[in-house]
């Protein structure tokens, strides 16, 4: 290329074009590789250390490192890198958290619903009653259930001394009526024992929300 700007410069007026023309192009190389200049990387390490680094730093592979100009401007935020075992770590942690988010959110509106519930201990307490209240009219009218069948176990004892020296020959429907009596008051035996365990599961229950509500209304309610 060079050896045709004599030939240029003596068909031009001067020499100043040509002077011109000789400078872009030895300038032209120059600027086709120029690059822009690398950033500054920087983070706090885990063991709260300030470092700074021409190129990405290895002991902030787990967390966000900035990349910043030479003006101190940030480029840019490099997101922390992860080997598969440390991204799985990353992910059951997330995991368990969320979990715990929703459990404090359900502990937080099962809480509301009870103060709904129960503004004060005086409806607390009318609820607990009314429970056990329930429990209990079953329960008498079980016991008179009782006392039905240990009156007709009376009658059918009885009639079953007639054949006390020779029980078989007491009559098939006597006899099916003794067992189904001695069914019947185990069958009922057994009930009112369920029943006396839902009345002190009720009484845990309610005592257990007592708690829970005292907590509550004294933090509604502060003195």
């Amino acid at each position: 290329m060079t050896r045709w700007l004599p030939a240029l410069a003596s068909t031009l007026p001067g020499c100043a074009l040509f002077v011109g023309v000789q400078a872009a192009l030895s300038a032209a190389p120059a600027w086709a590789q120029s690059k822009p200049e690398g950033g500054i990387y920087t983070c706090v390490d885990s063991q709260g250390r300030r470092i700074t680094s021409d190129r990405p730093i290895a002991e902030c592979l787990d967390r966000e490192q900035r990349e910043l100009g030479k003006t101190g401007v940030v480029r840019r935020v490099v997101p922390p890198s992860y080997t598969a075992e440390e991204r799985a770590r990353q992910e059951a942690q997330k995991k368990a958290e969320a979990q715990q988010r929703a459990r404090i959110a359900e502990e937080q509106r099962r809480d509301r619903a009870l103060l709904v519930r129960y503004p004060s201990q005086a409806v607390h307490d009318q609820e607990r009653a009314d429970a056990l209240a329930r429990v209990d009219e079953v329960i008498l009218a079980v016991t008179q259930r009782q006392q039905t069948l240990a009156q007709q176990r009376r009658e059918i004892d009885t009639e079953l001394e007639f054949y006390q020296n020779d029980p078989a020959k007491a009559p098939a429907p006597l006899r099916r009526q003794h067992e189904h009596n001695l069914q019947q008051q185990e069958q009922l035996k057994r009930f009112l024992q369920e029943q006396a365990q839902e009345k002190q599961d009720i009484n845990a229950r309610f005592d257990e929300e007592l708690t829970r509500l005292r907590a509550l209304w004294s933090r509604d309610n502060p003195r």
